[in-house]
């Protein structure tokens, strides 16, 4: 079978890297570049979008920001999965919203804003702070703004202005400013006939708006169960197929929606060591209408990203229960290089490995680790 991607970048390599022992075989499309390629080789194929379309059984995506006439081109083959309202509506705040909404699925109260009456409707109506993002553009911290005093509003609101003027299709949403415990993320795969399988939910940490560290096994059934529901609500909406991946703000117990990601994503990296079936692999089983494979926990994970860093240390490799994977992109400040899995049999042991890994990873590189490693190894699950 021969399957396109959208987008070239570490997510197609590694489905590409899954794909091939199922005898699946993968080319993707820079969107940036027009070019079409192997996402593990770089290898370039003298296609047109159009000739690949055409050479291709299925065609999927690894990212949200697809242009509008690459996404009615994939549409109008019949072979594009997840499809185009499942990639605007994680590539639209504002689409988004009206999923969740329409789904029954919470999230934070939040405001449209496309004019200046707007804003001020939105302050008085929500109350300060406010997170306020942009709809069409922004990931990991970007087009993002903190309103949390009076005093900042006309200054917020020039930024906010100019980039509405860029394009009169912009808009912003403006969110109440959420007091949460904790981020967590679910994902799971879902089947042309309907069939889901979950993973366990995931407990994120961020940095500077950038996921930096992932711990798989550690939630509670009712984080669980929240989590599922409303994962198998917003699948049924958008009649997904693929993996869909949620991310959450635990309040006090009670999961609220931040995003959705209609692809494979960053905290379900684990996967690839802590489950028998990883994300990619069951992306790709969805999408060429294979069987989905089991998502259960095979043992306590955690994924470290590694951000801007111009290798992944070999020591990484000599701690047990390790592996590095690496993206081979040019290095740039904060950009994601690659990232490391990390396993054991125990929670505690799990607090071990990261332990270890200190002595190779930096804090100020790597940060979040020697906290996490101490509440681990505290764990009385072990």
């Amino acid at each position: 079978m021969q399957m396109l991607v959208l987008g070239a970048g570490q997510l197609a390599r590694m489905m590409a890297l899954v794909a091939t022992p199922l005898d699946i075989h993968i080319r993707a499309y820079d969107v940036v570049s027009e070019q079409v390629l192997h996402p593990v080789t770089g290898e370039r194929y003298e296609q047109t979008l159009e000739q690949a379309i055409a050479a291709s059984d299925r065609i999927t995506a690894e990212f949200e920001h697809v242009p509008a006439d690459v996404l009615a081109l994939c549409e109008q083959s019949g072979k594009f999965f997840p499809g185009k309202k499942a990639i605007e509506c994680g590539g639209d705040r504002a689409k988004e919203k009206a999923l969740l909404d329409g789904a029954g699925v919470p999230s934070a109260p939040y405001v449209l804003v496309t004019e200046r009456a707007h804003f001020d409707s939105a302050i008085e109506e929500l109350g300060l702070p406010l997170v306020i993002k942009t709809c069409q553009a922004g990931y990991d911290g970007k087009g993002q703004w903190r309103l949390k005093a009076t005093d900042q509003t006309d200054g917020i609101w020039q930024e906010m202005q100019a980039f509405l003027d860029k394009d009169a299709a912009h808009s912003i949403i403006c969110e109440k400013m959420i007091p949460f415990d904790r981020e967590v993320s679910v994902i799971g795969a879902r089947d042309a006939q309907g069939n889901v399988k979950v993973y366990p939910v995931t407990e994120n940490e961020h940095t500077d708006g950038v996921l930096t560290l992932s711990v798989a096994g550690i939630v509670n059934q009712d984080i669980q169960d929240q989590a599922v529901d409303a994962y198998h609500k917003v699948a049924k909406a958008l009649d997904y197929v693929g993996v869909l991946a949620i991310e959450f703000f635990d309040v006090g117990g009670d999961l609220l929606v931040n995003e959705i990601a209609p692809r494979v994503h960053n905290s379900g990296h684990w996967t690839q060591q802590g489950a028998f079936c990883c994300q990619f692999e069951n992306h790709v089983r969805a999408v060429a209408g294979l069987p989905l494979g089991s998502t259960d926990l095979q043992q306590p994970s955690a994924m470290i990203n590694v951000l801007g860093q111009e290798a992944i240390p070999q020591q990484v490799l000599a701690t047990n229960d390790v592996r590095s994977h690496w993206y081979g992109k040019k290095v740039k400040p904060g950009r994601k290089m690659g990232h490391i899995n990390v396993s054991a049999t125990t929670l505690h042991d799990l607090g071990k490995r990261l332990d270890e890994l200190r002595e190779f990873l930096s804090e100020q590189a790597y940060p979040g680790i020697e906290a996490r490693a101490k509440q681990l190894m505290q764990s009385e699950l072990s």
